[in-house]
């Protein structure tokens, strides 16, 4: 799905962790939950309960966190939340596996969505239906991407910490030098592929476009809304296929149009960073990105404008990549603190502290409201667009499976856009591995 910023948390998409071992460690979790019993139960002479949190930020994102954990301390006295883990989130599934195998695990951790699925198979993973169905503020006002990101085989199994979406950000010169007019709302891939190709320079050095192109999660979640708009699925309807041979053909041929003509500019290493750097540097005219990317585009300069994804179909479509606070079962006493201070985290006077600050679009309607938000969008061009896009965006599935099937594709995609393979060939050979996957029991 990976950050306003490269110094406010880690590359906002994270390398794909295929999850090799995963499921031995996370049962060893659970037969070392034992271990965890005989831990200290947090709870001081006077009654405070310190709890552990994991939370995987870096510069920006770590110092808006520790003004919220201080304004928590302030208004709950008896709860004292620790900030730690040592990992970024990049790192922190495994670091949160192999703490379930130990049975010393923290309280909270910062779990990006796509692991959620493999992590919840863990005993020690908290059911928090009950707390998010009961809070202040209505679950129905959270976008539809931010509940069913933490939601599994109907259950809520974490809440959501981060949110986000994908436009498309075009740089205004490159486009005047051009001679071409800006893309508006309902243009469509046909149009996205002849810009790109239009405001091309090979000789030059400059690009229409750009894509990661190490097969990771960077790689595969562009390619999700295509798939989503021209009607298909990640899992099919039985449960044993992927729901995308015939849509994910035609979204490669998007791919594999920009490859033949030359016009993207494909990032051979994990993070997109030279891919953005190429955008910054005023050699590329449209990048699709999300608004953690926004504050770098300012920095550089870049006089910039916001459009939302193209589509076939005509139908608003995009992709949200939601994170979570994912809740762990250390006892009654810390397990009861650590679902008050993620309740509390989640109500829109907090959301909105950590959204502005931290980078994340507002996790609920009623934070969208706020004064402080609707200054935050008034005076970031374009951010209006990422939160708008929210009304239709979708978000993977949280299925066991979707690591491999995310590392098929992504292989698929590389395949095409270095001219390796067809989308039709790169396609099947997806499919075979992916179904695989799937028949897998779980």
């Amino acid at each position: 799905m990976q950050a306003v910023s490269r110094g406010a948390r880690p590359a906002r998409r994270d390398v794909l962790r295929a999850g090799a071992g995963l499921a031995t460690a996370l049962a060893a979790g659970a037969t070392a939950a034992g271990c965890a019993a005989g831990r200290d139960d947090g709870v001081a002479a006077d009654g405070t309960v310190t709890i552990e949190m994991w939370h995987g930020q870096t510069d920006t994102g770590k110092k808006a966190l520790e003004s919220l954990v201080a304004a928590f301390g302030r208004s709950h006295p008896r709860i004292r939340v620790e900030l730690g883990g040592g990992v970024l989130a990049d790192a922190m599934l495994q670091k949160v596996t192999a703490a379930l195998a130990a049975g010393s695990y923290p309280d909270i951790a910062y779990v990006f969505g796509s692991d959620l699925a493999s992590v919840a198979r863990s005993p020690q993973v908290v059911d928090l239906t009950d707390l998010v169905k009961d809070a202040p503020t209505p679950w129905s006002s959270y976008w539809a991407p931010a509940r069913e990101a933490v939601t599994v085989n109907g259950r809520v199994r974490a809440a959501p910490a981060l949110l986000d979406s994908l436009a498309v950000v075009c740089n205004k010169k490159l486009f005047r030098q051009a001679g071409l007019p800006l893309p508006e709302a309902g243009w469509r891939w046909d149009d996205f592929v002849t810009t790109a190709k239009a405001l091309t320079d090979t000789g030059g050095g400059r690009f229409g476009t750009g894509w990661p192109g190490v097969g990771d999660e960077d790689t595969v979640w562009r390619l999700w809304p295509m798939i989503w708009d021209l009607g298909g699925d990640v899992v099919a309807a039985d449960g044993k296929h992927i729901g995308f041979g015939d849509t994910g053909t035609r979204a490669l041929e998007v791919v594999a149009e920009l490859a033949r003509d030359k016009s993207v500019y494909v990032d051979p290493k994990p993070g997109s960073e030279q891919m953005y750097q190429v955008f910054m540097s005023g050699r590329m005219a449209m990048a699709v990105t999300g608004p953690w990317q926004l504050p770098d585009i300012q920095q550089a300069r870049i006089d910039y404008h916001v459009v939302p994804l193209p589509t076939f179909s005509g139908r608003p479509t995009t992709i949200s990549g939601p994170d979570t606070w994912t809740v762990f079962d250390n006892g009654d006493a810390r397990r009861k603190a650590a679902r008050t201070f993620v309740s509390w985290l989640m109500q829109p006077v907090q959301d909105v502290r950590w959204d502005v600050r931290a980078g994340s679009l507002p996790l609920s309607r009623a934070t969208r409201d706020l004064p402080a938000w609707q200054h935050k969008e008034g005076t970031t061009e374009g951010l209006g667009v990422f939160t708008k896009a929210l009304d239709s965006a979708r978000v993977r599935p949280v299925h066991a499976a979707y690591p491999q099937i995310s590392q098929a594709l992504g292989q698929a995609v590389v395949a095409v856009l270095l001219g390796r393979s067809s989308p039709a060939k790169a396609m099947r050979a997806c499919a075979a591995d992916a179904n695989a996957a799937l028949l897998i029991p779980r």
